[in-house]
């Protein structure tokens, strides 16, 4: 009767050890060893690079082409070519999506200070760093930037201009109208675009007066007091003899 339990404690002993005998070979804790699968089925299965040629693929390829006429998720197509035609022709039917609050401004405040101020300068005059050894930009300030729409400066920072290089896959979309919202303040709060400035005056000479300065009035004579006479004073009696 021992015997027999004996055995049959043995036997169990032997079969759980066979069932998760391969089991817990698998859950070693040694990172850079693999460890045991069982029936993996397609979990692991062989990977494809990108560029890899592909038979599983219509063209071959394991990076298929994108559908035709497809855009990638978020992208703003804009359809207008380069070229001064179709700068005009976006000023005239683009407008500003954007409204004029302050959060726009500040952040395209942002963006003009990290694109557009190494040649513009901070303030749009163009004297900014790279204007000292390349052609000067023009004034963001002036009368005729001043007068563009906001469509065109979109496009000019879009496509560029001139010696200008195109900002289109460098800045969003967003932060492009963001820009020309920050472009529209420039300026404001100082002397009007295209006003003279003021002539230097040679020192030691007196500025000419302007209009709305009136000349100064010589200041009206005053007469000098009198200077009093000296009192008169007795001489001194002569030493005689005594």
């Amino acid at each position: 009767m021992i015997r027999s339990m004996r055995r049959y404690a043995v036997g169990w002993a032997l079969g759980l050890g066979l069932a998760f005998g391969p089991a817990l070979a698998g859950c070693d804790d040694d990172p850079g060893q693999t460890n045991l699968e069982y029936m993996p089925d397609m979990v692991g299965s062989v990977a494809y690079d990108s560029f890899d040629p592909n038979p599983n693929t219509p063209d071959g390829r394991t990076l298929m082409k994108p559908p035709a006429g497809s855009i990638p998720r978020g992208y703003q197509p804009f359809h207008y070519g380069p070229g001064d035609a179709e700068a005009a022709r976006a000023g005239r039917e683009l407008t500003n999506p954007l409204p004029d609050v302050e959060p726009v401004r500040a952040r395209g405040a942002v963006a003009f200070a990290r694109w557009c101020s190494p040649c513009h300068g901070t303030e749009g005059l163009g004297d900014g760093l790279v204007a000292r050894k390349f052609p000067r930009p023009p004034s963001l300030v002036a009368e005729h930037a001043r007068g563009l729409p906001d469509g065109r400066i979109f496009h000019i920072i879009t496509y560029g201009q001139g010696v200008m290089p195109a900002y289109g896959q460098q800045v969003s979309a967003s932060d492009r109208w963001k820009i020309v919202r920050h472009v529209r303040q420039l300026g404001l709060g100082g002397p009007p675009a295209g006003a003279a400035a003021p002539k230097a005056v040679a020192p030691g000479t007196a500025a000419p007066p302007t209009a709305t300065t009136a000349p100064l009035m010589p200041a009206p004579s005053v007469p000098a007091a009198p200077t009093p006479a000296p009192s008169a004073v007795p001489a001194a009696p002569s030493g005689g003899s005594r």
